[in-house]
């Protein structure tokens, strides 16, 4: 299924063409030099990295989206204006939003609702006041009938007055509390993007949409576990308890060292992976459902809000 839209697995990662950690698809290796020809065009490696450099993590949720709106921040976003709720991004024409709507609400822990804009608006009014949806996600990945077709940083000139935009809540915002409470997160010591995996566990189908649910996993020390799973069940509205704690073959993860999207994990003696629905799930739905357009955020570069994570914990 993954292969027929051209994108797979891959067994060795092609060639780094943004030092910022915009995220290069993994693509077949056909598109591979289309991908890295786009990319070399749309980023001057040293500017992003001189630019990106002089952003502080603990920088405000506003000033960050405003680095966002002007090509300063292209990198993803984990551990950057901690404590604020940082969201997956799904928009669709509004022919399928009322499919897609039913599809969040029967698959709430890949797809919790944070916000719902009307159609047109890209003003994120409730949890973003002043921000632009078409501007602030520091990477944007565009899939035309469940192809990867591109990704960029602005997405202004493919806006139509019918799109409709889904923020779903997204695992970085319980990484804080996680941090808070001794456990430490590799992917963000590393500043790297988080391991996401297409796990053969299916979502419940809603009109046109169907496929398989996304993890992001965690490496966790095993003393540490239970830890993490009360930590994070505090926190329903951003993915909340893990689904699956050890051995990843039983969800259909046949290699931990090559993710579906993100970077390769760095896992040590006595940890235990430890996975999380993952609001990329959107993604492999749109692989699998074909709808004409789909534009999503790229892994792991996420819409930061105003909302503190403790605005949406149940404890």
């Amino acid at each position: 299924m993954v292969g027929e839209t051209g994108l797979e697995p891959a067994t060795s990662r092609p060639p780094a063409v943004c030092a910022t950690n915009c995220a290069t698809p993994r693509l077949k290796q056909k598109n591979i030099m289309k991908f890295i020809s786009y990319h070399k065009k749309v980023y001057n490696v040293e500017t992003e990295k001189n630019m990106t450099s002089l952003i502080e993590s603990n920088i405000s949720p506003q000033n960050l989206r405003q680095s966002i709106r002007e090509g300063k921040f292209c990198k993803p976003t984990s551990g950057f204006s901690p404590g604020h709720i940082q969201t997956n991004v799904a928009i669709l024409p509004k022919q399928y939003a009322f499919d897609f709507l039913l599809f969040c609400q029967r698959n709430p822990k890949p797809c919790p609702l944070i916000e719902v804009l009307e159609p047109g608006e890209f003003e994120a009014k409730i949890t973003a006041p002043g921000s632009d949806i078409r501007t602030d996600v520091p990477l944007y990945r565009v899939y035309t009938n469940g192809t990867l077709s591109d990704e960029t940083q602005n997405i202004q000139n493919l806006w139509q007055d019918d799109y409709v935009t889904f923020l779903l809540g997204c695992s970085f915002s319980f990484e804080t509390a996680l941090i808070n409470n001794g456990i430490k997160l590799s992917h963000i010591d590393n500043c790297t993007n988080v391991s996401m995996y297409i796990t053969n566990i299916p979502t419940t189908p809603s009109g046109v949409f169907s496929g398989p649910l996304v993890v992001s996993m965690r490496s966790i020390p095993s003393d540490l576990v239970v830890r993490s799973v009360q930590v994070t069940s505090r926190f329903p509205d951003v993915h909340g308890s893990p689904i699956h704690i050890g051995d990843p073959k039983q969800i259909g993860i046949s290699d931990l060292s090559s993710p579906d999207f993100g970077d390769p994990p760095e896992i040590h003696s006595g940890e235990t992976p430890v996975f999380w629905a993952c609001g990329v799930t959107p993604q492999s739905v749109a692989m699998n459902s074909k709808p004409s357009i789909m534009i999503t955020h790229s892994p792991g570069h996420m819409f930061v809000t105003d909302k503190k994570d403790e605005d949406y914990s149940i404890l």
